[in-house]
């Protein structure tokens, strides 16, 4: 009977374990940590700091926010990522959590989330919070996703604006820098995303995503991702000129550039699907290396001002 009793324990345990390992994977872990961290670079570099409580909760709104976007995408395209070998161990899509379980979650968190960050921190940032969630579901995800293959262009708006609301957060308002830093995430977005798109055309093209690969073919999908790759570069620079950040900062954006501009220039010459991984996998770094390079510089230069 103990034995019984130990491996029913047992059983609950595991399937505990499993669920909380489904919900980690419905919220996309990748995409929010890119999210909170630009949006945590944000809020120090505004000009008015939060108590590092109240930080926490924006930071929790936000995190909510992209759990939120990311449980209503999978509800929505549950049809599609059974058809795609990337995306059919998602639990929506291989049956562990039902599409409308996945939806009921995302509905909750966001509400929550604008909640939250309307109570924290003001409903200026609360409305562009909702606004950020209604563009990724219903402009990207039940719009443009399926109609177009400028869908990840017009789409990374809303992976773009996440350092804004933490901008408005902070200060209640906006200013030049914080639309510079959507500025570079949403020209850095196509470049990023049209590179896994290059060696995972067939499963796109499986699943009749128009993705610009499948549309237009791998000559003029490099050419666009080495477009892009030079405009965020150029947009990179863009604190500096303004003064907002300095010479460290201006060095390592230099540095991460030329890398991230010579392995577009060689996904472009080569059409080599393990040069596109490895340009997929170093935009990643190249984000968060570019903020990171922010949060030094900025923290470089408020030691100085202290001292001085």
């Amino acid at each position: 009977m103990e034995q019984g009793a130990r491996a029913a324990t047992v059983g609950i345990a595991g399937e505990v374990k499993g669920l909380a390992r489904d919900l980690f994977v419905l919220f996309k872990p990748g995409v929010m940590q890119l999210v909170l961290f630009t949006s945590l670079v944000a809020l120090v570099l505004a000009p008015r700091s939060l108590h590092p409580l109240l930080a926490g909760v924006v930071m929790l709104a936000l995190a909510a926010g992209a759990a939120a976007c990311a449980a209503i995408n999978n509800w929505f395209d549950s049809d599609i990522d059974r058809v795609m070998v990337r995306t059919r161990g998602r639990p929506t899509a291989a049956g562990r959590i039902a599409p409308q379980e996945a939806l009921g979650i995302g509905v909750m968190l966001a509400a929550f989330a604008v909640a939250v960050m309307g109570l924290a921190a003001g409903w200026f940032a609360a409305g562009l919070l909702a606004a950020t969630i209604a563009f990724y579901v219903f402009v990207y995800t039940m719009w443009l996703k399926r109609r177009t293959p400028q869908n990840i262009v017009i789409g990374g708006a809303a992976g773009a604006l996440p350092p804004v609301v933490a901008w408005a957060a902070a200060t209640g308002s906006m200013d030049v820098l914080p639309l510079v830093l959507f500025a570079i995430i949403f020209l850095w977005t196509p470049a990023h995303f049209w590179a896994l798109a290059l060696y995972r055309t067939k499963d796109y093209g499986r699943a009749g995503i128009p993705m610009l690969p499948v549309v237009s073919g791998r000559k003029a999908t490099s050419q666009q991702i080495l477009l892009y790759a030079l405009l965020t570069v150029g947009a990179s620079f863009l604190p500096c000129v303004s003064g907002e950040l300095g010479p460290l900062y201006g060095a390592i954006a230099l540095v991460l550039g030329a890398r991230f501009v010579f392995l577009a220039v060689r996904v472009l010459r080569s059409g080599s699907d393990v040069l596109a991984n490895r340009l997929f996998r170093y935009s990643i770094v190249y984000l968060f290396a570019l903020f990171a390079a922010m949060l030094a510089d900025h923290a470089i230069g408020a030691g100085a001002l202290g001292w001085w």
